[in-house]
């Protein structure tokens, strides 16, 4: 008797890293460092979703979420904290909702390969979804999409309509099917984890005339039909970039009055401990990333405070190099560990 097959309707997310191999080749160790940040943000935000992870390859993943505006929210999230670390990595996502065979934690079918095939058409950086994903979210969510087209993939008889999540529009943009940028045709396997192999095709561009008659929406000088935007790209990178600023403008002040006035700034002290612990608490949601140069963000933060201690109580010695030395040579010792 052969075993129960189980399927299951869900949202698939896949992603992959541009170029992985030839970064590899330059920097082994600087890549793989920044795809261990990578993972982070990518774990981090498909739990904060309600998604997981159903199969990690390479420099790619594979997750499933039971609610597809909540798999946009996280794909949407995943690029835009991305953009914002000091990596050399950029990745692809593609987003399907469509019905899969479970195989233990593992998810196979052609839900799971139209996601891939969906991955490997995006532009790095960049998100593409499918019809079915369009359909469930075009009224709820305010980020902007583009119509591409149909696409039909290799070994499928009818093309796919695409969309490509405009991170930069806050209006959505449906485009006609007669605007069609034109076919792509990856290659498909049938396993999950074979499809981080695949060539990366780039998706066809406008021909001239097209591109004269109508502005590219994806572009940095474009702008929307608002005007506006859009609230969950620029605006919040605004906003962080603000805190950040506030945070190290008033800091920066208070050490520098308690030097000044020789030690009798008293407020400086408040300030520096309420800025350290929002740091530990925040710092990475501000910067969108958990380390620097492979070390903990955490023992940057508590390296700097110590040097504002050794400012605000200056007798004549660095006393703080001694503690650095100790933070740096853990980070440095972790960064090792997590290499080897």
């Amino acid at each position: 008797m052969s075993p129960k097959v189980i399927r299951k309707l869900t949202t698939i997310l896949a992603a992959d890293a541009q170029s992985f191999s030839t970064a590899m080749t330059r920097d082994e160790l600087g890549t793989y460092t920044d795809l261990q940040a990578a993972r982070d943000v990518f774990f981090k935000l498909i739990e904060r979703h309600g998604g997981r992870v159903a199969n990690t390859a390479g420099d790619g993943l594979i997750a499933d979420f039971p609610s597809v505006v909540e798999a946009v929210h996280c794909a949407t999230e995943v690029q835009q904290e991305l953009t914002q670390q000091d990596s050399g990595l950029r990745f692809r996502i593609g987003l399907h909702l469509g019905d899969v065979i479970c195989d233990g934690d593992d998810l196979i079918g052609e839900g799971v390969n139209l996601a891939a095939r969906l991955q490997t058409m995006a532009d790095p950086g960049g998100v593409l979804i499918s019809q079915q994903v369009y359909d469930q979210v075009r009224n709820k969510l305010s980020v902007g999409f583009e119509f591409l087209g149909g696409k039909r993939p290799r070994n499928m008889v009818e093309d796919v309509p695409v969309y490509r999540l405009a991170l930069g529009q806050p209006i959505n943009i449906d485009r006609a099917a007669g605007e069609a940028v034109g076919d792509a045709a990856p290659k498909r396997r049938s396993r999950v984890s074979q499809v981080w192999s695949d060539p990366e095709p780039e998706i066809p561009q406008p021909s001239a005339s097209q591109s004269t008659s109508r502005p590219d929406p994806l572009s940095e000088d474009a702008t929307s039909e608002t005007g506006a935007s859009h609230p969950l790209g620029a605006l919040s990178s605004e906003v962080k970039g603000k805190r950040l600023r506030y945070i190290g403008i008033g800091t920066g002040a208070a050490v520098l009055l308690n030097m000044i006035s020789g030690g009798s700034f008293w407020p400086a002290w408040p300030i520096l401990v309420a800025a350290g612990l929002y740091g530990l608490h925040s710092g990475a949601a501000l910067l969108g990333k958990n380390h620097i140069k492979g070390i903990p963000l955490n023992l940057w933060i508590i390296a700097t405070f110590l040097v504002c201690v050794n400012l605000m109580t200056w007798s004549g010695t660095l006393w703080v190099l001694w503690p650095l030395a100790g933070i740096l040579g853990v980070g440095f010792l972790t960064r090792k560990k997590q290499t080897n």
